[in-house]
């Protein structure tokens, strides 16, 4: 059945890049030394170029189209190349800023066009009208696609006060239109919180980035002064992260147990575990289509373990983990390394996760900021709230 694919990942663009859909095994770069030399082969292609071809060409654009092809050759969408340039400003993004128009880009395996996952609230994008699930169809004036995805991602980044224009098609509307985002520097909020009916919690978690954990103890520690009576932990549309991010902020969720596990090419499994300590208010899970990966291993945990509720739709089905391997020169290759596994023992990879609660919004709300939805048209959280007031 064919569905939207969307990569994160390493995330994202824009917040835009990959590590969003993407799982990573652990916040920590992996390195290994290799000599980025081109066989003779290739050494005879250029040769030929040089002394002939007609035109001018990038040799470095050249290569790093080698290399990206090696890697596409795969299959895989969560396995590529990424160039110096790219690897530096995702290392700064994965800190937790950088600068561009605040939204996930990822690919939509139906067209291979890129599409918006998620804009991030009171940033660029957002600000500009852009909605989830809106494809971008160019980037000033140059196609987007599957096969140019981390040019188009460089594009939209750039200077703070700089515009990027944008050619948008919004399926919802079956309408194309033209709009120009100023971009901004970037501090990325992972965690929002609120309290409704002055005594049920919510988080709601956007990325499970580096600094993910510390936003959910200190969001928590805000909100836990009200005498809750229950907990709300919002995942829609959160598109995954780092590993052992996730699994810390499961340990603050479940009671001691395996959390998640995983397993290499080899057979070997590395288990997840958590503590007995643990937040132990009834708790309800919100998850939607574009929940993926890193929120599934907190999804899939909270529902094996019975540790409380899942309301929404179906999650998104990825159960695969990458690492990020530094090059001698300053690239990196992303590697799809393992698969994950839930408590049960299940690989959710293609499948997914059903909610205990299957609840779908209104077709005029389901492309809107989540944010944007009040209690009447967001019937998701409208269920959790009546979950918990139920204990």
């Amino acid at each position: 059945m064919k569905r939207n694919n969307f990569l994160h990942g390493v995330i994202v663009g824009v917040f835009s890049f990959y590590i969003f859909n993407t799982i990573f095994m652990s916040s920590d770069i992996l390195a290994f030394k290799s000599i980025i030399n081109p066989n003779f082969k290739i050494s005879q292609i250029f040769s030929v170029l040089d002394k002939y071809y007609i035109n001018k060409y990038d040799k470095q654009d050249a290569e790093n189209s080698m290399y990206h092809g090696i890697l596409d050759s795969l299959g895989d969408p969560y396995t590529c190349y990424i160039d110096k340039k790219t690897l530096s400003e995702f290392t700064q993004q994965i800190e937790g800023s950088y600068v561009g128009i605040g939204a996930v880009v990822s690919v939509d395996d139906e067209d291979d066009c890129l599409v918006i996952i998620s804009p991030y609230e009171n940033m660029p994008a957002a600000k500009a009208g852009i909605l989830p699930g809106d494809k971008l169809l160019e980037v000033n004036d140059i196609k987007a696609s599957k096969n140019n995805y981390e040019a188009i991602i460089n594009m939209l980044r750039g200077e703070t006060g700089t515009a990027v224009k944008t050619k948008i098609f919004r399926p919802s509307e079956n309408k194309t239109f033209e709009i120009s985002i100023m971009r901004e520097k970037i501090d990325i909020p992972t965690v929002l919180h609120k309290v409704f009916n002055k005594n049920i919690g919510y988080l709601r978690i956007t990325s499970f980035d580096r600094n993910t954990h510390e936003q959910f103890l200190d969001a928590y520690k805000s909100i836990a002064k009200n005498n809750l009576k229950g907990l709300i932990v919002d995942l829609r549309n959160n598109p995954g992260g780092l590993l052992d991010v996730v699994v810390k902020i499961a340990d603050e969720l479940v009671p001691k147990n395996c959390i998640v596990y995983t397993e290499d090419k080899s057979g070997e499994k590395k288990y997840f575990y958590s503590d007995d300590n643990y937040i132990q208010l009834p708790l309800v899970i919100l998850i939607n289509k574009n929940s993926a990966s890193a929120s599934e291993v907190l999804a899939g945990a909270v529902k094996d373990l019975k540790r409380g509720k899942l309301v929404g739709t179906k999650s998104f089905g990825k159960g695969l983990v990458q690492n990020l391997f530094n090059l001698s020169d300053g690239s990196a290759i992303k590697v799809t390394v393992a698969k994950y596994y839930t408590p049960a023992g299940i690989c959710i990879n293609g499948t997914g996760i059903e909610p205990d609660c299957k609840i779908e919004l209104a077709p005029e709300n389901q492309d809107k900021l989540i944010s944007s939805l009040n209690l009447n048209q967001d019937l998701q959280l409208k269920k959790a709230i009546d979950l918990l007031n139920k204990n």
